[in-house]
């Protein structure tokens, strides 16, 4: 079993992956071929997505019973102790946050204790 999904990726190349798969959603392909072909469709999308990431999982002969493949995936594969695994980017900061976030009470909420235990 195959599974190919793409992003960004020219109208041709899905038309090359129709004659081995089946798209079952937009950018999303399923089937069931043999590792020689699968290879070289491999090869096809990464030469022809020009801008786009793709992915591909298929059926493996190991623990986790699969295996994928990625192009330009800010997501990146790496073996852990024999599992294979997918390493997240950190997060990003938001561009209006500038620094490191400041320990302690905020002003408001000093303000709003004083004014609670004044009484």
């Amino acid at each position: 079993m195959v599974v190919v999904v793409l992003t960004a990726c020219p109208a041709g190349l899905r038309g090359d992956l129709t004659r081995w798969l089946l798209e079952i959603s937009p950018g999303v392909f399923v089937g069931h071929i043999d590792a020689r072909i699968r290879e070289k469709l491999w090869k096809r999308i990464v030469e022809l997505s020009k801008v786009g990431r793709a992915i591909m999982v298929y059926s493996a002969r190991n623990e986790q019973h699969l295996a994928f493949k990625v192009h330009r995936a800010d997501w990146t594969p790496m073996d852990y102790e024999g599992l294979e695994l997918v390493k997240r980017p950190k997060e990003m900061k938001e561009a209006s946050f500038s620094g490191t976030p400041r320990r302690g009470w905020s002003n408001a909420s000093k303000y709003r204790k004083a004014k609670k235990y004044s009484k």
